[in-house]
């Protein structure tokens, strides 16, 4: 059995209507924490980082690997298109140098804000289809947008493109195995992800690693990530309206998600298909699961994912990397802030040295141990000169962030011990002020919709709020 620590209740569940579901989640949870807890810590980022400074960093185009002279050029011109920010001569070597994949330049991306427009865009997608369409989701549920997603990937499997779905056994749970074995019966290819029941377990009983990617690949030409899963949680939206006030739906989720184009899809591609092989998927059709990618814009983008099976989750330490090389900005918004002590020094140590930090967090969650656990470390950093947002209207999902203007990433990943230690994650890196101006747009947006919290009114509330805070605190580590 692998070595786990707590698994926390899925983060990404549904409505109130799904309270009983929440229970069976969270019982599960604390019992794998129970017998988990403890195995597993964050790796020294330190060491790693200031050890690998000073190597090059390499770009990929279709024609492969750009030569070192095309490569710095190319640095020294983002760089100027930044405003003569050194982000790049900081962080990219390192990032370079701790993750497996290459930044790809000749890629379209789109920024896609909520679920309403991210559905509409992958069914769009998925109606394009020709050869194959490879999906991999949290939760795949049986509501209205389940079974639109459903009917349509049955009909295409009936017209020879070969549908491929991986699903979380835990993010699943209240799926009905009837709604699955519908898939199946239709000729697509179901894998559910280290299933909850020891019996149905692949590769060794692994309850604490769940998949929580958020991947769409149509065609090995298109991908599709973010943090929504196929869920009817996602389709109220949360636009401000108006008043720059958040909509006032009890149902509004806030979310992101990137659509991608070009030589990049690749490397997505790969990762759902290295999961599907060792998952021990049944051998998927042969299909054009690679077929030969053309430039389709100017981004620079590097997919990365983290898995457990890695020496170390290196989403967590590009993070860290580019956090740390910061000479202006670091902006992030994120659902489930848990934050360990290497990312807590980051953003301290960032701010005093005049960097504007800023983070987005919710006013309200699906999870109150995680909202209240995250909530416990605002002093610390609000006396640090850390700023802090509370997105209001919206249950808020999304997991990006922006980096001096020219380092941004959208994914699936929160900012808590379990997405860095014991999750399956993927997310996106784009680098370049364009796309970079875009996300920080969105930022100010949800910023004009959020509130402030500020030091002295947040030291002055209740007792009973800082008794909930401290006895979240306890169980961070599991979270």
């Amino acid at each position: 059995m692998n070595c786990t620590y707590a698994m926390r209740h899925a983060d990404d569940t549904a409505n109130s209507s799904n309270q009983f579901w929440r229970r069976v989640r969270f019982v599960a949870a604390l019992a794998a924490s129970l017998i988990f807890y403890g195995c597993a810590s964050m790796p020294d980022v330190e060491g790693l980082l200031d050890s690998r400074r000073g190597e090059l960093t390499q770009f990929e185009t279709v024609g492969g690997p750009l030569s070192e002279e095309r490569s710095a050029r190319l640095i020294e011109a983002i760089k100027r298109k930044a405003g003569d920010t050194d982000i790049l001569d900081k962080h990219m070597a390192v990032e370079n140098a701790l993750v497996d994949t290459p930044l790809v330049l000749g890629n379209r991306v789109v920024l896609l804000q909520d679920g309403k427009a991210t559905y509409e865009a992958m069914l769009a997608a998925i109606a394009q289809a020709t050869d194959h369409i490879n999906l991999e989701t949290y939760i795949f549920d049986d509501d209205e947008i389940g079974y639109k997603f459903a009917d349509v990937l049955v009909e295409k499997q009936a017209r020879g493109v070969q549908v491929n779905i991986i699903y979380d056994s835990f993010g699943g749970l209240k799926t009905p195995r009837t709604f699955f074995k519908r898939l199946t019966d239709a000729g697509i290819n179901v894998l559910e992800f280290n299933p909850v029941n020891p019996l149905a377990a692949r590769r060794g009983w692994r309850i604490n690693n769940r998949d929580h990617r958020k991947l769409l690949v149509v065609d090995g030409r298109v991908a599709f990530v973010g943090g929504i899963n196929i869920s009817n949680v996602y389709s109220a939206g949360s636009v401000p309206k108006g008043d720059s006030t958040a909509s006032r739906d009890p149902v509004a989720w806030r979310d992101t998600q990137m659509q991608i184009e070009g030589p990049v899809v690749a490397d997505f591609q790969k990762m759902f298909m290295e999961t599907w092989e060792k998952q021990k998927g049944k051998p998927l059709a042969a299909k054009n699961y690679m077929p030969t990618l053309k430039e389709a814009g100017k981004e620079i983008v590097r997919a990365i994912g983290s898995t457990p099976d890695d020496k170390y989750s290196q989403i967590y330490l590009t993070l860290i990397s580019a956090i740390r090389s910061a000479e202006k900005t670091v902006y992030l918004t994120n659902a489930y802030f848990v934050p360990d002590p290497n990312l807590l020094k980051a953003l301290r140590e960032s701010a005093a040295r005049g960097v504007d930090v800023r983070l987005i967090l919710p006013s309200q969650s699906d999870s109150g141990t995680v909202f209240h656990a995250g909530r416990s470390h605002y002093s610390d950093l609000l006396a640090s000169g850390v700023k802090i947002y509370e997105r209001k209207g919206a249950l808020l999902h999304a997991k990006t962030a922006v980096i001096d203007g020219v380092w941004s990433t959208v994914g699936s990943t929160n900012l808590d011990w379990r997405s860095f230690l014991y999750n399956d994650e993927v997310d996106a890196i784009v680098l370049g002020a364009e796309f970079g101006k875009q996300m920080e747009d969105v930022f100010s947006r949800d910023q004009a919709a959020s509130v402030a919290i500020d030091l002295e009114t947040w030291e002055r509330r209740p007792v009973g709020v800082r008794a909930r805070e401290w006895a979240a605190r306890l169980w961070e580590r599991m979270l």
